[in-house]
């Protein structure tokens, strides 16, 4: 059978076809724009049941690509509106989906399909593995791990493993979140008292002499390897 339109597959086994592959087949006057013959056509179908909006392209005159308005149409949409044509063409269209449906529900093609949608499944499932599985490994070894790091150190992995923050504003984000005091003061930036609870944090101390032979205690914050495993989680959930 000489194919006259295509007929696409979704990944719900649904036959569909374009709206605008059909005006063409239809050879409607070129008087008569897509967008006029369409939306005259649409109002006898049901959006989201007889067809659903998409975006297509094409190439222009310089070479380059435009987007354009499409439609998926059933091919039951298909039918009706090569019948409402009222034209010869439309009479061979009509007959021509009529002869692809009865090969489409054929038990060979049943069972073609149904591998095909297995096949697209097992693959759309195998991506999704191989996209997870750094982020998984990034965490798991965080989990592991039993140093404390700083805050813009976190900001460096998470920044490694697609989560696009740096320091400054991953102290903002914890401050504005209630994990680091931001009230201005000497406890600035130090953890709040429900990070200490949920070990995310902890403080380090370090005296030192400074230039007048005073002793002075800096205090710095710093994120456990459970803090580290938190906060990852948290990012990658959100991205």
């Amino acid at each position: 059978m000489e194919e006259i339109i295509k007929i696409n597959q979704n990944e719900q086994g649904e036959a569909q076809v374009s709206a605008r592959e059909l005006y063409q087949a239809l050879e409607v006057k070129k008087s008569y724009r897509f967008s006029q013959w369409f939306e005259t056509n649409a109002k006898q179908l049901i959006e989201n049941e007889d067809f659903t909006s998409v975006d297509a392209t094409t190439v222009v005159n310089n070479g380059a690509i435009k987007t354009i308005q499409d439609y998926l149409l059933t091919v039951d949409a298909a039918k009706q509106i090569a019948l409402m044509s009222g034209t010869e063409k439309g009479k061979q269209v009509r007959m021509y989906f009529i002869q692809v449906e009865k090969a489409w529900n054929s038990p060979d093609q049943i069972m073609a399909r149904a591998l095909t949608i297995a096949q697209m499944k097992l693959d759309h499932k195998d991506n999704l593995i191989a996209e997870m599985k750094p982020k998984a490994l990034f965490a798991d070894a965080v989990s592991a791990s039993q140093t404390s790091i700083l805050v813009g150190e976190l900001a460096k992995l998470l920044k490694q493993n697609g989560i696009d923050t740096g320091a400054n504003r991953l102290f903002m984000w914890l401050r504005e979140n209630g994990y680091l005091i931001r009230r201005k003061g000497t406890d600035y930036n130090m953890p709040t008292q429900k990070s200490m609870e949920m070990g995310l944090f902890e403080i380090k101390e370090h005296n030192h002499i400074n230039s007048n032979g005073v002793n002075v205690t800096t205090k710095t914050s710093k994120v456990t390897g459970k803090g580290q495993q938190y906060f990852i989680n948290k990012f990658l959930q959100a991205a």
